[in-house]
Parts: C-alpha cells; structure tokens; sequence
C-alpha cells in the first residue's frame, strides 16, 4: 500500500523533539499525564486581551498579575495584582477570573458567585453581586450590570441595586428552566441570554416529564444512595423544549416552543442587534430538517420563517445568527449544504443578499466583525485540514488569508480593527505571539516560546496519509522511540476516537498527541493514529458514510491503517494493541470483536456497547431510531460480536458516568459470561465520564501496564 508523506506541507515531517549530546532525562508517566499543560506547556500571553478603543492590550502573568502594555510600547508593566483588587474591594477571588474589559480603564471579574467591577485608575471599584454558593451559569449583562443565574432547575435575576427577581418558580423538578438543553448538543453550552440592552432575558426551558431516569450509585455515603438523572436514549421519550423571555420593566414571561413538532429542538438561540426579535434554529427529531424561526420578543409571537434547510443524512447547525452590525438586522448564517461549513448572509425576510464564502474547506466558527460590520474575521482550516487558520471577508465577498504561517492559531483583532494578535502553534514552532496591523504587516514579536521538551529523551513523529478504499486521504500519526532502529521489530499501540467533532491529528506541537504516548514510545513502542472518514474537519462527504452504520466504514478506515502497519519492516506485526475512550472505547472494542485475531490487546474506556443506550440527541443524528434502524442498529452492537473476542480485552468505566451510562459496560459483560468469554473490567469510583485529577495517572497506568503485559 502506498503511503506518500506531505511533502507539500509547510512543516517538516520528522519532529525531533531534542538532539543535544549530553544525557537525556527520561520522562515519567506522572509528568506526562500532569504537566503536558504545566510545566511543559509553551510560553505565551495568556489570556490576551485588547483594550477597547486603544492600542493598549493586556495579558495574565501566573493568572494573579494583570500586565499592560500597547502596539506602540510592548514593553508590558504590571497594573494590578489579584491581591491588590482584593483588598480594596474585600473580595477573595484567586485570580482574575472571569476578566473582561469594560472600557479603558475599568474591567470585570467573576468566580461564579462574586462579580466585581475594579478601577485601574482610582485603585478601588465594587461588588455587583454576590450569590448562593448553589447559584449556577451565572451570566452577567454588561449594559445594565444585572447578574441572572439559576438556583436548581429555576432562573433569578440579582439587579445592581441589590433587588433579587425570581423569573421562574416552578415546582414540578421536570421543568428545568435556564440550563442547557438537549444534552448540549448543536452547539448549545448554557440556557440564559441578555438581550443587548439588557431590559430582557431569554432563557432555553425543557420538560422533562417524558424522559426516563437513570439511577447513578453514590458509594461515597453509608449506605450508598442512588441519584436519579434524566437520560433520553434513542427511540425513547425525549425531552420538550420552550424557549421563556422575562421583561424586567414588566416583570413578565412569554413563552413560545417548536412551530413543527413538540419533539423538535430548539437551538442557536440570538438577539437581533435591536432587541425586537430573536432568531432560533428548530429541528426535527430526525434531525434532517431545520426551520431558522423569528419570533417577536415582546409577545413570543411567531413572525415567520427565515428560511429551511433539509438532508437526506442530517441537519446539524453549531452556530447562531450572527449580526455583523448594531445598526441593522442583517445577519451571517453558517451552513453546511455545499459540503462545507461556509457564510450567508441574509436579511430576517429570508432573502440571500450574498454567499460571503465559497470555499472547499471548514469554516470553523465567526469571530468577529469590524470596519462597521462590513469586514467579517473567521477561522477555517484551510487548504489544509490539519490547521486552524484566520481569514476575514467583506459584505461584497472578498476574501482575504489573515494568518500565513501554517498551523493552529488563536485570533484577537482590536476593536477599532486597526490591530491583531495571533497565537499559534505548529508541529514545529512550539509557540509564537506576534503583532500585525490591518494590512497583515509584521509589528512584533512577543513570544518566541523555547521547546519546553529540550532535554528530554523523546522520539520522532511523522505525519503522513494513507488512501481509504474510495480514494479518501486519511491522515496519520506515527510517534517512534527516540533510538529507532528500522532494523529491530517493535510493537504497536493504535490510539483511536474515530467520530464525529474530533480530530486526533492537527498541526501543532506534538501533532495532537498526548504527551502520554511519548511515554509509551519510550517503553519501545510505535504509536499509531488515523483520523478516519466520520470525523471532523473534513466536510459532509468525508463525515456522512457514517450514516446509519456506525461502525462499519471507521472500522474499515482503521484497517487500511493496520495493513499499513503490517507493511512496514520494522513492525512487529503479532503484537498489536489498540487503546481509545468514549466513541474510541467503542472502535476500541469493535475492532477487537468485529476483527478479531488483528490486535492481541485492547483497552477500552467508557465505551459505546450498543448506541440503542446512548443518547436520543447525538445517536438518533447518526443512527436513526432503533425502530428506523434495526439492521444498523444489530450490526454496531457489540453484543452481536462478543462471541467472537480473541485476546485480551479491558474495559473501564466510571461508574457514575453521566455521558455514556454504565448500562453499556455492563451489558457487554453479561454477554461476555453468558457465552463463557474471559475478559478484565476495572471501574473507577464516582467518576463521571473522563478520569479527571490526580486519578488520572492511576487510569493511565492502568491503560499502558495493561498493554504492556499482555501484547506479547
């Protein structure tokens, strides 16, 4: 099989993280697991700011130190300490949480309780609200300083005098108001939303009489209690969206729902810049078809619908109307039906006044506009996939590259537009800060960050492409152990995820990679990676042969990386492992079931064992319904497979996973001894659905000593 490396990139294949000739310190797997963002993360601004209507810019030094400085004079100075702020407003936050300029010389803090304004130039500022240890999504509006929040499944406002609003009161613990819906699916990540001027509140709402609850055991009480979530699984009865709008002047709430259908979603919720109407995407439960509705603010009236969009796959839209100007409601859509995410733009009656990009690649998400709303900034991969690139167009469509440097970049613009700063990152530049203007000249380096891996023994990466069998590149990763010899045999450990909304290769440092895996390369491994048809940044063709079938075309783009393997000289072809968590604990064990005698150990975490227990929202997208799907739906299941298990297989499980529940490990198990099958099982207590803390270097032991011992 053919295997040609990307020659044509802008970085070099062959990463070597450190040749110096004095000895090498060897990395611990404590460190990797822990530091890759501590002590081994690059150099950089953190938390870069601009400063409104100046050419000054602010960044975080050890999170607790505010530094200024401008375009005209980077030398940065120290303006306040949390310390300081703390002391004069009697405060006690850690560090500048929740930062965010008000103007120039006033900003914002907020832990999630306290929220504070602070003045650079009087030293003192005030508390505009302090809530409830139990108060949650606490969202502040910076027009009118109002702080609105949820208390368990109900939605207060604290106002800047003090007044405390209840804008919800139900009872009913079905009823969940301000929260996020739809199991934060389609882009959704909280439930308020200021109006611009702040005399109203939106808010997301869902009933959730009809969803069933899913016990989760709490061991940490004697006895042990169950607690109760509530869990939609496919085909099953899901929850009810509304959308609440509270006016404050009148201390009333309008409430409107779906216009085609009560199981429909309701999502990417927006203010139109004159606070009249909100815009909100409805799709379907068979998520194939999506009205973009208005709605009148004051009454929660229909007005009409925007415009639809339909797929014979899916509809999955990420992102809300985005209104490049404050004068009028003419606003940016991105969608995906020409194949890739790109920008409309459109006025609310629904007329297209111009297809902004057209381009052959990811629109990844708007990040701003500027020049009066006529000039749009945007990340998308680009030409190629791997990176995360910065682009800007005007109304009338001209397009134009802002970031040239290939790699993974982090985009501030000034708000005046005259001024940017780009981060990025690439597989061989550790970390750059940089300063340019509006034409795309050079002003200033910030940061040149050192390798923070200079001394360490660690080996080689290459990233290359393989062919899928429709001619689909799919790209690769392949970590090698610092002295690699092409003469010896070495095992592999494949890493795999393999779904939808995730991309295990990019350009930056380390390539994506966990430094973990560094780790294991130095036990004398290969680890190997293909990001394979189904997941992200590739575009509807490259991710839709999914449909109906998870499973099946991952599974077949994961064994054109295998025989790849199995070609190369220096692979030692009986000792393969593969290792993945969540819908990669799911490849993870089909590969192991659906290919058996490939690998001779596999580690499985949080897996995906049949999608008819997964979530109605992401697995009904991808799968249809149990009852719209059963032959699909047999053929992922895992319990089809079982008996066909060669090797040594380990799953592990928190056990109070809230993503994907126990039911999935445990049912697998079941099926495992009802047809005699030997197999290992390792949960970890009163986690949820990734290991988290220090537990993790436990997990990550557990993992790698596994594949250690038994791929032999």
């Amino acid at each position: 099989m053919k295997h040609s490396f990307l020659s044509t990139f802008a970085f070099a294949l062959l990463f070597l993280v450190a040749a110096p000739t004095f000895a090498q310190k060897k990395l611990t797997l404590e460190e990797a697991v822990m530091q890759q963002y501590g002590k081994f993360a690059a150099d950089q601004l953190s938390f870069f700011s601009w400063v409104p209507n100046t050419d000054c810019y602010s960044y975080l030094d050890g999170y607790r130190t505010l530094m200024k400085a401008s375009v005209g004079n980077t030398e940065a100075k120290a303006v306040a300490t949390i310390d300081e702020v703390n002391k004069r407003l009697k405060t006690s936050f850690l560090w500048f949480s929740g930062f965010e300029w008000k103007n120039e010389n006033e900003f914002y803090l907020n832990d999630g309780t306290t929220f504070a304004l602070y003045n650079l130039v009087t030293k003192d500022g005030s508390v505009l609200a302090t809530l409830a240890d139990d108060a949650a999504s606490a969202l502040l509006c910076p027009s009118t300083e109002n702080v609105a929040y949820t208390r368990h499944n109900n939605v207060y406002i604290q106002t800047k005098d003090g007044q405390k609003l209840k804008v919800t009161l139900f009872e009913d613990p079905n009823i969940v108001s301000g929260q996020s819906i739809a199991r934060n699916e389609f882009g959704i990540s909280g439930g308020l939303f200021w109006s611009h001027s702040g005399d109203k509140l939106a808010f997301y709402q869902k009933d959730e009489t009809n969803v069933a609850d899913y016990p989760l055991l709490d061991n940490s009480v004697t006895p042990g209690q169950l607690k109760n979530i509530k869990y939609p699984m496919a085909g099953q009865g899901s929850e009810k969206p509304r959308v609440g709008i509270y006016d404050l002047a009148t201390k009333q709430t309008v409430y409107f729902s779906p216009q085609n259908g009560e199981d429909n979603y309701l999502t990417n919720l927006a203010w139109s810049p004159d606070g009249l109407y909100l815009t909100v995407a409805e799709v379907n439960r068979g998520q194939n078809h999506l009205w973009l509705n208005l709605f009148n603010a004051s009454t929660g009236k229909f007005i009409r619908t925007i415009f639809e969009e339909k797929n014979e796959k899916w509809i999955e839209p990420e992102h809300p109307t985005f209104f490049p100007s404050k004068s009028n409601n003419n606003f940016i859509w991105i969608s995906e039906k020409s194949g890739y995410n790109n920008l409309y733009y459109y006025d609310l009656n629904g007329r297209l006044l111009k297809q902004l990009t057209n381009n052959s690649f990811v629109v990844k998400d708007i990040l701003c506009a500027r020049d009066n709303g006529n000039t749009i900034y945007f990340s998308a991969t680009g030409e190629n996939p791997l990176n995360t690139m910065y682009y800007r167009v005007t109304l009338d469509g001209k397009q134009e590259l802002v970031t040239q440097e290939e790699g993974r970049h982090s985009l501030e613009v000034s708000s005046d537009g005259k001024n940017i700063f780009d981060q990025y990152s690439s597989h061989s530049i550790p970390g750059k800060s940089l300063l340019y203007n509006h034409k795309g000249k050079k002003l200033q380096t910030l940061v040149t960050s050192p390798n923070k891996y200079e001394g360490y023994d660690l080996g080689t990466t290459e990233i290359g492409q393989l062919k899928a069998a429709d001619g689909t590149a799919l790209y690769t990763r392949l970590i090698k152990p610092k002295n690699f010899d092409p003469n010896k045999k070495y095992p592999v450990l494949v890493y795999v995820y393999g779904g939808p909304h995730a991309q295990m290769i990019t350009n930056s440092f380390l390539d994506g990679a966990s430094l973990w895996m560094h780790w294991m390369a130095d036990q004398g491994y290969l680890i190997f990676t293909l990001d394979n048809r189904g997941s992200a940044e590739r575009g509807f063709a490259f991710e839709s042969p999914i449909h109906r079938q998870l499973g099946t075309i991952e599974i077949e783009d994961q064994m054109t990386g295998v025989n790849y393997l199995k070609s190369l000289a220096y692979v030692d072809t009986n000792r393969l492992a593969v290792h993945g968590w969540s819908f990669g604990g799911f490849m993870t064990t089909s590969l192991m079931l659906r290919k058996p005698g490939t690998f001779t150990t596999g580690v499985a975490g949080g897996p995906v064992t049949d999608w008819k227990f997964y979530e109605a929202m992401y697995g009904e997208r991808y799968m249809d319904t149990p009852e719209e799907n059963p032959a699909g739906y047999e053929k992922a299941s895992l319990m089809t497979h079982a008996n066909q298990l060669q090797g040594d297989l380990l799953l592990i499980h928190g056990t109070v996973d809230d993503v994907v529940v126990m039911q999935h490990s445990f049912a697998l198990i079941q099926k495992f001894v009802e047809l005699g099958v030997q197999m290992d099982f390792f949960p970890y207590p009163m986690h949820l659905h990734n290991v988290r803390g220090k537990d993790r270097v436990h997990l990550m032991e557990k993992v790698l000593n596994y594949v250690l011992e038994h791929n032999q």
